[in-house]
Order: structure tokens, then C-alpha cells, then sequence
């Protein structure tokens, strides 16, 4: 994949990842000097521990020269790299505009495992493209088929959308863009139509979250409510959600026009298909390690190492051979590894500042003693705004439902409810966020210009929105 096509012609600005993310991070830089800083008190004192409601208090920021200059360096290093003991700030200060490049290298080295975890995937893929196997497997499965569109796309988009919305997988995706992307383009489809299919299929089930354990372990206990519990309603949604998604992609796909697909009837070659099932083992490895043993980005950079190793050799290719194919594998992913650095670097900015918890303090302010069918709503609207500052989930729920499920349960909507309007929010903007460090890795990763998936993704976002205000006035109604 060459990324250098990005860069070329009248469009190199416009809209390109990079200069989106510097964009991201001026405008987050400029809020920390607009919005007042504060905190909530946090429980057991950890940064990142659960707010405690009612504790906010505005704390004094002095808006100076001395606050262009950067910050005086943290002693993290005089201690042997260890973290700080967390004391309760007096004051805060605005974020200086030299964050604009200090804030990224920051947030690679706060992304460091993601981010490994990425290019030594992009050196897997490398081995796996030189040993033809792909392509053999693909030529395969079209033959299997027919090349008809109609049934693949609607088989890969659920086995990808329930791996999200049951297992919560959403990074392991990375690892199957390039295949999905391969088996649209043998089908005489675009690369935006591969995409589609995996991404739309993916972002639907993390939206719905069914039995999510990223997600409802962090949400639902937060709120009381058991975990898991409420998976009912959710799966409906999940249901209707994607099978919107699958009838858009497949309109997609009679848009481009027919083409006649021919595919190779021959039967996969012992090499082949040894080495297509070392790809399949390292699938299943990547489920059961994550939610069995708890792998995160680490073990599964590891992982791929491995995989590596085992599709060459399994291949035939002498040493040399793979390891230059894994070296331009893993250059490959440079873009994208730099994406998902500049995106933590943007949350970094908005918590160095301590503008989040103002910001909350605010929401929470305004949606007390409303209608409950209106706060429910307006709760899922508010998450999706605070989805542009902080994509991460588990962040965002530890930041904001402590502080807006009491809230609602005072006007009465259930902590079921807010759960279901926080998952709704944060899986509708996650499937545009410009702030997204994983979206802009699956463009990047694919060689999409995030400008060709907005257009193409913001009617869907507009339908999935209005069926989500419905699907959580709905939940209030039936007490759900």
C-alpha cells in the first residue's frame, strides 16, 4: 500500500489525516485557554479513577505570558520513570501553543503498545501478501460463490459486526482490512465498498454493544444495573442497525456496476492453504487471548511476530526474502501508527488543561429536571459531543456517567437507559470522529481519504441518529 498518493496533486491539503490531526489539536490548545479549568474529586485519588459526583470545583487559571512558555518538566525521570504520586491541583493552566508539536510525541509514547502493535500487524500482512496465499484463498472463496456479491457481503458483515457487539473487538479488525479490501476489489467492487463493509459492520456492533465486555463492564456497574443485563433491547437494535448497513452497502455495490467476475476453480495449493490456516489460528488466538486471557495491544504485537514467522517459513521464503517483506509491511503502517499518536495527543491537551470536568459539570447542570423522555436523548446527544474530544470508551465512561446517571434517575430514567444513550453516543461519532486515532487507522490502513468515508458515511450517521433519539425515548417509555 503506498500512502504517498495522499500527498499528491491540488488535494494535499485538503482534508489529509495529518493536517486534520494538527487542525485537532490548535483547536483543543485554543479551548483550554477559552473554557474554565476544573475537577471532580476522583475515587481513590487515581487521575483516571471515577469522578465522584458533586465534588466539581472551578480552580483559578491564569491567562499570561507565562503561560505561552511550556510547563516545567515533570520529575517522572529523576524518579526511574515512575509516575508521580497524584496530589489535588490548587490551580490550573491554560495548555501552551508549543503543545502543538510537544503534545505528539507525548501521545505516541502514551500510545506505544497500540501503536507497535500496528506496524509489527503491517509486517505480518507484508509476509502474508509476498506468499500469494491470500490471493490463492480469495480466488478460492470467490469460486466457492460464485463472486456473487450478494451472499459474501452480508456473510462477512455479520461475522465482523458480531465479533464487536459480543467480543468488543474493534483494533483486532486491522489485521482483516487488507483481506476484506482484496475480496471487494475480486468482486469488481471499490476499496470504499471493502471498507464499507468491514468498518460499517464493525462500528454497528460496537454502537450496540450487546454483550460488549469493553464497554458494559466499565458502564453498567457504574450504574448498578448487572452486567450484561438489558442485552434484549440492544440486540434489536444491533438487528436493525445492520441490516441497514448491510442493504447500504450492498446499494453501494450495484452503483459501481456489474462486472463479471472470473474466478480460478483450482484447488488451493498445500502451501497455500498451511499457510491461510496459520492466518486463521492467529484469528482465533486474537478472540480467545482477549477475552479469555485479558491480551491486549502488547500480546498481540507479539502475536503477529509469531504469525510471521510461521506464514514464511510455512511459505518457503528463504530469510531474507521475509524479512524484507515484513520491513515493507510494517512501512506500510507508518501513517497509521502516526495517526493514533497525534489523536491521544489531542485528549492529552484537553486533560492538561482540566477543561473535561468543566465540561461535564455543565452538561449535567443544564439536563436537570427536564422530562425524563427529553433527558434520555439529550444525555446520548451530549455523549456524542464529548465523543469528539475523548473516543476512547472506557475513558469516557469512567469521565462521564458517574456525574449524568444520577442525574437522570432523579427525572427518572433508569441507569439502563443511560447506558443505552451513552453507547449510542459514542458509537455513532466513532463512526466519523476526525479525532478517532482507530478510524484514521483503518483509512490510513486501507488508503482512504477520510473526505471520500465522510461523504459516504454521513447519511448513514444521519439515519442511525434518528433511530437512536427514537430508541432511547422508546427505552424510557417501557421503563427498560
Amino acid at each position: 500500500m503506498n500512502h504517498g498518493t495522499q500527498y499528491k496533486g491540488t488535494r494535499r491539503w485538503a482534508l489529509d489525516p495529518v493536517m486534520m490531526m494538527f487542525a485537532a489539536l490548535a483547536v483543543a490548545i485554543a479551548l483550554t485557554w477559552m473554557i474554565p479549568s476544573g475537577q471532580f474529586e476522583r475515587k481513590g485519588g487515581a487521575p483516571n479513577g471515577l469522578v465522584l459526583p458533586g465534588t466539581y470545583r472551578e480552580l483559578p487559571k491564569a491567562l499570561n505570558g507565562n503561560a505561552l512558555l511550556p510547563p516545567p518538566a515533570s520529575k517522572k525521570a529523576e524518579d526511574g520513570g515512575k509516575e508521580p504520586k497524584a496530589v489535588a491541583p490548587t490551580a490550573a493552566r491554560p495548555v501552551s501553543p508549543v503543545a502543538l508539536v510537544t503534545a505528539i510525541p507525548e501521545g505516541l509514547v502514551k500510545s506505544s503498545n497500540l501503536i507497535f502493535m500496528i506496524l509489527l500487524l503491517g509486517g505480518m500482512f507484508g509476509v502474508l501478501r509476498t506468499s500469494g496465499a491470500l490471493d490463492a484463498g480469495i480466488e478460492r472463496l470467490l469460486s466457492l460463490t460464485g463472486g456473487r456479491v450478494g451472499i459474501v457481503t452480508p456473510v462477512v458483515m455479520i461475522a465482523i459486526s458480531a465479533g464487536s457487539t459480543f467480543l468488543g473487538l474493534i483494533s483486532e479488525y486491522l489485521l482483516i482490512i487488507p483481506i476484506v479490501i482484496a475480496l471487494a476489489e475480486r468482486m469488481g467492487r471499490s476499496k470504499l465498498f471493502g471498507f464499507a463493509m468491514l468498518t460499517l459492520a464493525a462500528k454497528v456492533g460496537y454502537l450496540a454493544s450487546v454483550t460488549n465486555p469493553v464497554a458494559l463492564l466499565i458502564a453498567q456497574p457504574i450504574v448498578g444495573a448487572p452486567a450484561f443485563s438489558g442485552a434484549g433491547l440492544r440486540f434489536a437494535i444491533w438487528a436493525v442497525f445492520l441490516a441497514i448497513a448491510i442493504a447500504v452497502v450492498l446499494r453501494m455495490g450495484r452503483q459501481v456496476g456489474k462486472v463479471q467476475v472470473h474466478c480460478d476453480h483450482r484447488a488451493l495449493s498445500l502451501r497455500h492453504l498451511a499457510v491461510l490456516l496459520v492466518v486463521a489460528a492467529t484469528i482465533l488466538l486474537l478472540v480467545v487471548g482477549s477475552a479469555n486471557f485479558g491480551w491486549r495491544d502488547a500480546q498481540f504485537a507479539s502475536l503477529f511476530v509469531v504469525s510471521a514467522l510461521l506464514i514464511g517459513a510455512t511459505a518457503g521464503m528463504s530469510p531474507r526474502e521475509g524479512a524484507h517483506a515484513f520491513v515493507d509491511g510494517m512501512k506500510s503502517m507508518m501513517l497509521a501508527a502516526l495517526l493514533v499518536g497525534m489523536a491521544r495527543g489531542v485528549e492529552l491537551v484537553l486533560r492538561d488543561g482540566m477543561i473535561l470536568d468543566t465540561i461535564i459539570a455543565f452538561a449535567s447542570h443544564h439536563v436537570a429536571m427536564l422530562p425524563p423522555v427529553i433527558v434520555a436523548p439529550l444525555v446520548m446527544l451530549f455523549e456524542m459531543f464529548l465523543t469528539l474530544l475523548i473516543p476512547s470508551t472506557s475513558a469516557k465512561a469512567a469521565l462521564s456517567i458517574p456525574i449524568l446517571a444520577p442525574i437522570a434517575h432523579s427525572v427518572g430514567v433508569s441507569g439502563q437507559t443511560t447506558v443505552l444513550a451513552f453507547l449510542l453516543g459514542n458509537g455513532l461519532v466513532n463512526m466519523f470522529a476526525p479525532t478517532s486515532g482507530m478510524l484514521l487507522a483503518y483509512l490510513a490502513t486501507a488508503n482512504i481519504p477520510y473526505s471520500t468515508w465522510f461523504r459516504f458515511v454521513l447519511p448513514v450517521f444521519c439515519v442511525f441518529t434518528a433511530l437512536s433519539t427514537a430508541a432511547v425515548m422508546i427505552a424510557v417509555l417501557i421503563d427498560y
